[in-house]
């Protein structure tokens, strides 16, 4: 089975004044946390459509799924956890709760403020975690990548061998849940992303090729390319 896993647990600090978390603002007319969910809404693979959120924001987030998509069986909002990756894990036990799972149930994990994703890169992640167990979505580095040391370079690593990190992250559930109840709690707090938490233990992630306009809305900026990208696809 392959469930589809939107993270929509932060609180989006970084988008400043703002009374609520960022995966909630309106983007012509509607949530960002919508325009995302509806990217994966017409794909027949996704068993469930599970949307994480902070538990304060669970009914406000039950509310929005109600009236953007009407009833759905399909989607399902449960409490996100203290981290990112906790996040997943309480989705995984989701699973795992209201399905079992086997060795080749597939999660693909998205951010709910990237509502530029295709259908082309859902497709991929699939076919890639299906197969290889776990990827990662990314576009290659296109600016020079700088390592350095308070105000000092200390290296300046091979362009062509940088890329940038986006989402959908894809893995095989029961691989990911084992590989990170084995890390310590030192290799925990040092993890950034999911696909991390397989690099640590030496597992392969296979790469899966992004887009430039797969966005992250994070600041303010963010929403402005974000409505005139909008504008461009109801064109």
């Amino acid at each position: 089975m392959i469930f589809a896993v939107i993270l929509a647990g932060g609180t989006g600090s970084r988008m400043g004044s703002t009374d609520m978390p960022k995966q909630f603002l309106e983007i012509k007319g509607k949530p960002i946390l919508n325009h995302t969910i509806e990217k994966f809404l017409p794909n027949p693979r996704f068993e469930k459509i599970i949307v994480l959120s902070p538990k304060a924001w669970i009914g406000h987030t039950k509310e929005l799924v109600r009236k953007h998509t009407g009833k759905n069986n399909k989607i399902a909002v449960i409490e996100g956890g203290a981290t990112r990756n906790e996040t997943i894990m309480n989705a995984i036990n989701y699973i795992d709760r209201e399905y079992g799972l086997d060795d080749d149930t597939v999660i693909v994990t998205h951010d709910s403020v990237r509502p530029f994703v295709t259908h082309r890169i859902i497709d991929e992640n699939i076919k890639t975690a299906l197969s290889c167990g776990a990827c990662d979505t990314v576009i290659p580095a296109t600016d020079t990548i700088v390592e350095g040391d308070g105000d000092a370079i200390t290296a300046i690593p091979d362009r062509r061998r940088m890329y940038q990190g986006q989402t959908p992250q894809s893995f095989k559930a029961k691989l990911l849940r084992d590989s990170y109840n084995s890390l310590t709690d030192d290799e925990k707090e040092i993890l950034t992303d999911a696909a991390k938490i397989l690099v640590m233990k030496g597992i392969k992630v296979k790469l899966v090729q992004g887009e430039t306009f797969n966005i992250k809305i994070t600041y303010p900026y963010d929403l402005k390319i974000a409505r005139s990208l909008l504008d461009e696809e109801t064109e």
